[in-house]
């Protein structure tokens, strides 16, 4: 029908949206690792390429949250790691400490993604249920990764700026964690799983 028809074209331009945005960041961290070398860089570029390539193939999803806080969570969790700036300051940590942290987050990042496969999405949604892998430690364990690569990230580049603009995304990305599990708590498949796993993010605190 032409309901269907409008949600269909609607998810083509958020895919496409969604594939040129994180192709973008992807050639930016590539061109980093290329000048400088560095294991993050690396990391960065794999993490933001396989967005990619789980965008293009994921699943239709069962259901699916549109609402206005959905999107405004997502939108805000997602730009903020990209308007962080160098900060020129001296690091509140040695560099090893800080790239091995970026490593260690990012690391989990990836594992999550790629454990998530099909059902990754942006949008909270039910794209079916996982809980194999990482999503046996905490039920966000992609959201887990990325706070210890801020962390790494704020110890590396302390600023007011880079506090502020980590502060709301990271506060917005725990909300969002919040909002998906409304979304996927529909399923009692994941009302199961939130049973056996405990922790959405960081076990012993949230």
């Amino acid at each position: 029908d032409y309901g269907a028809q409008i949600r269909h074209f609607a998810d083509l331009l958020a895919r496409a949206a969604i594939v040129v945005l994180f192709s973008l960041m992807a050639v930016r961290f590539a061109t980093d690792f290329l000048e400088t070398g560095r294991l993050t860089g690396l990391f960065l570029l794999i993490s933001e390429a396989v967005v990619v390539v789980l965008t293009v193939f994921r699943r239709t999803g069962i259901t699916i949250d549109r609402s206005l806080r959905a999107r405004v969570l997502t939108t805000v969790s997602v730009v903020g790691p990209p308007v962080l700036v160098p900060a020129a300051v001296t690091a509140s940590a040695p560099e090893t400490l800080t790239v091995a942290l970026s490593c260690a987050g990012l690391a989990i990042v990836i594992a999550g993604k790629i454990t998530l496969g099909r059902s990754f999405a942006l949008l909270p949604a039910n794209r079916g249920v996982v809980s194999s892998g990482v999503y046996r430690i905490v039920r966000h364990p992609i959201y887990m990764g990325y706070l210890v690569t801020h962390v790494a990230y704020l110890a590396a580049n302390p600023s007011v700026w880079n506090i502020a603009a980590l502060v709301v995304a990271d506060v917005a990305l725990m909300a969002r964690a919040v909002c998906e599990e409304q979304t996927l708590a529909k399923d009692p498949a994941y009302r199961e799983y939130q049973t056996r796993v405990r922790w959405r993010v960081a076990p012993g605190l949230f």
